[in-house]
């Protein structure tokens, strides 16, 4: 039996939820079938008429440029500026003085911003930016917890045409380190520290770690979050607020008009070689597939306060909680810390507090507040939710119907989205007008051209598992891995000519409603976050009592995934608890406590093809007790 044979096996469900009529009146799709079918046949035409929709400085000239496949052009001789529409043109309008942003520390902190105060303090970082040199096609490295300062970044360098590079603030500094490097960023914008769970992080720490080994950063600035006492290196480190009182930040700027191809923002995701991947995405694309979708599936009007409850470091941060939200003109919720501290009802009790209609999380998040019980959200009064929203990995049926019991009481569609940092936008997803299934992210989003192939590149039928490909391109598309052409091609593109591969494993029902069931490539997903195997693997084997190791992913009831390593020691070592302890606490240094094993179990080989490559999947299908399909180049030491 094959790898992807192995799904064919997995049973979905086959309950369906209608929607209600009044969803059904309020939704902007009423008919799915109609528009989808109308968006393949003339695919250009919808993009065009979405796009158009928008602002531009200058009206494109050609909707799709396919003259170099795969590195699609779209809005091609367009000039816009993602800000100008998620910020430039609501101030000329009635939502001026509308709230843009609400956040809520984990200490009990709160900040609000208008368009227009957002507007302003945008203007301001843009101004510190440009006069540390900062200029159009540069990247900047941003090092913050989720407050308001991440947002403001980024959308200030947007404004001026620098080139954003978000790294997660729960990496450490190796990481850290790695992505400052590569994106050659010259300042970095991090934080004193941040707050989690009653504990405070120390960034700037980490920072400063992280620069000893990159010496490219000319300016560290420095956002004053807990008040702590750090480091401070006079020649190199600036604090926020106090560049943002002087005279040079008061003085207006205009936005800088970019062409739709300019290069938006760079996102480290883990590869399955060790390097982590620069995706990149670009100003006009990503600004239309943010916009509609957000539009279309969470169904946002300028009545509705939206809340997605991921962090800015990842692509959902980017793509929905700041530039998809704000260009609809929405009012958009953050929030810092935990969702558990101080007790396990934090997020409905903001929910209940601002009148939250929209709610974004992923499944890991709700699997862990399940373990509390219902009483904790029961406490609070709800009715304001419209829609939820599940992203990061599949949502289990049984997470599935206890959201939409216990959150959604029964009335609010779940949008189960699936989609990559590599695609920006949703890709498979329902809309609030569409019947749903739990375990089923629903069907294609309007444009998108989604199947399911076998090893041959021919479409399977219906139950069948296969590669998950998507045959058209769509403007939100990452445009190629940074400095790195030839890899983006092999990646994505090279199995099926030129058909973007997107490394899942899925499967279709009779209805047309997609599952997908996992990662066909080495990467593994531990609380929606994405963690290659060579990576972990790189950082077990740095402990000098290791020689070999492999990685793979274990279905967990709360992450997703748990990490199971199995480690050769070298010899004359023995091998202990406190050992296994080490190790863990090694992988927790190098790379984040996100990417720490849940198991190590310690052998004496590991099975590799006669080539040196580990077999991973043999490893798995042991360790979970599936048959291991060929193993005929297997060569066992």
């Amino acid at each position: 039996m094959s790898y992807l044979e192995t799904f064919d096996s997995l049973t979905y469900e086959k309950e369906v939820y209608k929607p209600s009529k009044e969803t059904v009146k309020n939704s902007y799709v009423d008919n799915y079938d109609r528009l989808y079918e109308y968006s393949i046949k003339e695919n250009e035409k919808f993009w065009d008429e979405i796009a158009k929709q928008l602002n531009w400085f200058r009206h494109y000239d050609k909707v799709l440029d396919a003259s170099d496949p795969p590195f699609y052009k779209w809005f091609t001789g367009g000039k816009t500026n993602i800000v100008y529409n998620a910020l430039d043109r609501h101030v000329t309008t009635f939502r001026k003085n509308k709230l843009a942003l609400i956040w809520e520390g984990e200490d009990g902190c709160e900040r609000v911003y208008t368009y227009f105060s957002l507007y302003k303090e945008v203007n301001k970082f843009a101004n510190v930016l440009k006069s540390f040199g900062v200029k159009k096609g540069d990247t900047v490295t941003i090092y913050l917890p989720n407050i308001p300062e991440i947002a403001i970044s980024m959308l200030a360098c947007a404004k001026i045409g620098a080139i954003h590079s978000v790294v997660y603030a729960g990496f450490s500094a190796f990481a850290l380190r790695d992505r400052i490097s590569d994106a050659q960023s010259k300042l970095l914008i991090t934080a004193d520290g941040a707050y989690r769970g009653g504990k405070v992080i120390e960034l700037k720490k980490i920072a400063d770690e992280a620069l000893t080994k990159t010496p490219v950063v000319q300016t560290v600035i420095v956002v004053r979050r807990t008040g702590k006492e750090v480091a401070i290196d006079t020649s190199r480190d600036f604090y926020y607020d106090e560049l943002m009182k002087l005279p040079i930040a008061n003085t207006y700027l205009k936005t800088e008009e970019m062409d739709s191809e300019d290069p938006l923002f760079i996102l480290y995701t883990s590869g399955t070689t060790g390097k982590p991947k620069g995706i990149l995405h670009v100003h006009g694309g990503y600004s239309v597939g943010t916009y509609i979708t957000s539009k279309y599936v969470f169904n946002i009007n300028d009545n509705d306060t939206y809340w997605c409850a991921a962090d800015p470091g990842w692509i959902t941060g980017h793509s929905y909680i700041i530039y998809g939200p704000l260009i609809n003109g929405a009012t958009t919720v953050m929030v810092e810390g935990s969702p558990y501290y101080p007790y396990p009802d934090r997020w409905w009790k903001i929910v209940e507090k601002h009148g939250v209609n929209i709610f974004y999380t992923s499944p890991t998040a709700i699997r862990g507040i399940m373990r509390f019980g219902e009483n904790w959200p029961n406490r609070h009064n709800l009715s304001s939710l419209k829609i939820l929203g599940s992203v990061g990995e599949p949502i289990n049926p049984e997470v599935w119907r206890w959201y939409h019991k216990h959150i959604g009481k029964e009335r609010c569609p779940i949008m189960d989205t699936w989609w990559q940092t590599e695609s920006g936008m949703f890709l498979i997803t329902p809309v609030p007008s569409l019947p749903l299934k739990p375990g089923s992210c629903g069907k294609p989003f309007f444009g998108i051209d989604a199947d399911i192939f076998d090893e041959s590149g021919k479409s399977v039928e219906a139950g069948k598992g296969g590669y998950l490909v998507i045959k058209k391109p769509w403007p939100a598309m990452m445009r190629t891995i940074y400095k790195d052409e030839d890899r983006y091609k092999k990646t994505y593109f090279s199995k099926f000519n030129d058909v973007y591969l997107a490394g899942d494993a899925a499967k279709r029902d009779k209805d047309g409603y997609f599952y997908v069931m996992g990662r066909i490539d080495d990467v593994i997903k531990v609380s929606g976050y994405r963690l290659g195997t060579a990576e972990i693997e790189s950082a077990i084997i740095t402990h000098e009592a290791v020689a070999e190791s492999a990685v793979i992913g274990k279905p967990h009831d709360i992450k997703g995934n748990s990490i199971k390593a199995f480690v050769v020691l070298k010899p004359n070592i023995e091998k202990s608890d406190t050992l296994m302890d080490d190790i863990r606490s090694n992988v927790g240094k190098t790379l984040g406590p996100i990417a720490k094993p849940d198991e190590i179990e310690f052998v004496d080989s590991l099975p590799k093809t006669r080539s040196g490559k580990i077999m991973r999947r043999v490893l798995k299908a042991r360790d979970i007790g599936i048959d291991e399909g060929d193993i005929s180049t297997i060569e066992e030491d």
